[in-house]
């Protein structure tokens, strides 16, 4: 009896320090307090240990609001976003605070490449007002915002990172850096700060980096290195056309596959349609068309415009294959992840491109020792006087 007694009372205490515990995280942003400044909606941000206080006025339709980023210091700087037309990093419109020489900074940045450093600049909407001020670690930026007609509620997004001789550097990319992100209704208070957003584009990106390193970053070299190299053992003919034909249809559908996911990528981010990846990825995407259509149209190996052709098909394929693989690294770039997958794609390159010289030279061996091996016959012959009396082409009289 004592014994349950006792589980009961255990059971019990932990259940209310998860209820209080719970209920001090639920009410950490409203029980801030402001020195001169109230706001009658606040939320917590899931990650990054920040916080978005408001006050929405129906009758400008603009918002007061106070971004507070705990957990930093003098030497980081601290951004919250809205994205009016997308989700994520690109076309976002952002708030940026943090601390050089002259003290606390703030301005409006607005984001329309992977690799900024959030310079300065006018966003899409008005911000009559900004300031931040820092105290312990923490910063807070304080704004006005003049909302976009029609619209309350929009995609948010807030990061932080460090700063180098008074420049914001890149964020890391830690799991909490990739999840923040999600929605703000200003005149409802209703929030959406799970990360779902961020997962899901993240995920997208996932998929769209791996289909297109494995399409056009390896399938497609290594279907040029089979048709260069196996077609010279005659043996392998006519296997090494089909397998080649086989290898470089693969990676185009697949390419294709990925190609449409960028799109899909560049869709839902403002800005994206300038970034250099993109522009490769279309010229890639027609550069694998026309050979799809060179197979089709291939003339016959003795018809008189086949060596046009092939010259055609060799320079084309080439351009698609230079521009693949340096594609592959621009995607590295923008999605940055793991630095094994970086160098995992990069031993995979340098073992294509040691067994195409290992090929190369055996190749040329071959070619070589057949050559001789001819003129050798050739010579035989006309020692031999085949081709006619001591090699003159003598014709018997009838």
């Amino acid at each position: 009896m004592a014994n349950l007694l006792m589980r009961t009372l255990l059971f019990s205490s932990i259940l209310l320090i998860s209820l209080f515990s719970s209920s001090t995280n639920a009410q950490s942003c409203s029980a801030h307090q402001f020195s001169n400044r109230l706001y009658a909606t606040c939320t917590n941000l899931p990650v990054l240990n920040a916080f978005l206080h408001w006050n929405y006025h129906q009758v400008n339709h603009t918002v007061d609001l106070a971004y507070r980023h705990t957990g930093v210091t003098a030497s980081n700087w601290v951004a919250w976003a809205l994205n009016i037309d997308g989700t994520g990093m690109i076309g976002a419109q952002s708030l940026v605070a943090f601390q050089n020489s002259g003290g606390i900074r703030a301005y409006t940045s607005p984001i329309s490449a992977f690799r900024t450093q959030l310079q300065e600049g006018p966003l899409s909407f008005g911000v009559p007002t900004i300031s931040a001020e820092i105290s312990g670690n923490q910063i807070t930026i304080f704004a006005t915002l003049q909302l976009p007609a029609g619209r309350t509620s929009f995609n948010q997004v807030w990061q932080d990172g460090l700063v180098s001789g008074n420049v914001p550097q890149r964020h890391a990319l830690e799991n909490a850096n990739r999840a923040s992100t999600g929605t703000v209704d200003f005149q409802t208070g209703q929030v959406s700060g799970e990360g779902g957003g961020a997962a899901n584009t993240q995920r997208k990106r996932n998929v769209h980096g791996v289909l297109n390193a494995v399409s056009w970053g390896i399938l497609m070299p290594l279907g040029a290195v089979i048709a260069r190299y196996l077609k010279v053992f005659k043996s392998a003919n006519p296997a090494w056309f089909y397998l080649h034909v086989a290898c470089q249809t693969s990676a185009y559908a697949v390419g294709v596959a990925g190609w449409a996911t960028g799109l899909k990528l560049g869709s839902d981010s403002v800005g994206i349609t300038q970034n250099p990846h993109r522009n490769i990825g279309i010229a890639l995407f027609c550069l694998g068309t026309l050979q799809v259509f060179a197979l089709l149209l291939r003339p016959k190996p003795d018809h008189k415009l086949r060596f046009y052709w092939n010259i055609y098909h060799h320079a084309v394929g080439y351009a698609t294959i230079s521009l693949s693989i340096a594609n592959v690294f621009e995607g590295f770039e923008i999605l940055d992840p793991e630095k094994k997958w970086k160098r995992a794609y990069i031993g995979v390159i340098i073992a294509l491109g040691a067994m195409a010289l290992l090929l190369e030279a055996f190749t040329w061996f071959i070619v070589l020792k057949r050559k001789s091996k001819a003129n050798s016959n050739k010579t035989s012959q006309v020692s031999n006087g085949e081709n006619g009396v001591n090699g003159y082409g003598y014709r018997s009289q009838p």
